[in-house]
C-alpha cells in the first residue's frame, strides 16, 4: 500500500483543525477528480508503521480536532488494510478525536462488513459525479455524496447522516 501525502494542518476536509493523509491509488477515475494524481496505485510514497507512527505524532497536539483520510481510495482492497490500521491505532491514541473518511464506496452496499467503520466518525461515500458538482456543499464535491455519522448509522442499523451537513455559506 502507498500514499500520496500528509498535510500536517487541514481546515478544508472534516470539522476543525486536522491531520489528512491522501492514500494512493483508486480505481474509480471520476470524471475532474480533484487529485487525479493519487489514481496511480504505484505512485506516491510507501505506506509503512512508520507512516503511522508519523501521522499519530501530529495528531498529538491539542488543537488537532482529528485525522481525515482521503485519497486516492482509502477503501480500495488494496488499502483498506492500512487504512483500518491508521484507524485503529489513532482510536486507541486518540479516543476522543474524529476520524473522517472520503471514499467513492458505498457504505450500506460495499462496507458494512468492513472492520474499518468501528473506527470512523464520519464517511463521506459515494462517487464525485462532476454533473452534480454544487460548489456551496460542505465536506463533499457532489450533491449524490452523503456525510454519514458512522457510529449512529451502526447502532441504528440504517444510514443516519452527519447532523452538522449543512450547506455552507
Amino acid at each position: 500500500m502507498r500514499y500520496y501525502k500528509i498535510r500536517k494542518l487541514d481546515v478544508a476536509n472534516g470539522q476543525g483543525l486536522r491531520v489528512s493523509i491522501f492514500m494512493q491509488g483508486c480505481s474509480f477515475h471520476c470524471k475532474n477528480c480533484f487529485n487525479p494524481e493519487t489514481h496511480d496505485f504505484e505512485g506516491g510514497k510507501e505506506f509503512t508503521d512508520d507512516t503511522i507512527k508519523t501521522v499519530l505524532d501530529l495528531c498529538d497536539r491539542d488543537h488537532i480536532a482529528g485525522l481525515s483520510i482521503l485519497g486516492g481510495e482509502p477503501m480500495h482492497p488494496k488499502n483498506i488494510e492500512g487504512t483500518t490500521k491508521l484507524a485503529k491505532e489513532f482510536k486507541k491514541r486518540f479516543p476522543n478525536k474524529t476520524i473522517w473518511v472520503w471514499t467513492g464506496f458505498l457504505m450500506d452496499r460495499d462496507l458494512m462488513d468492513k472492520e474499518v467503520l468501528k473506527y470512523i466518525d464520519v464517511l463521506v461515500d459515494g462517487q464525485y459525479v462532476d454533473e452534480l458538482r454544487h460548489p456551496n456543499l460542505k465536506w463533499k464535491g457532489s450533491s449524490n455524496q452523503r456525510v454519514i455519522d458512522v457510529q449512529a448509522s451502526l447502532k441504528q442499523n440504517k444510514i443516519v447522516l452527519y447532523e452538522k451537513e449543512e450547506v455552507a455559506v
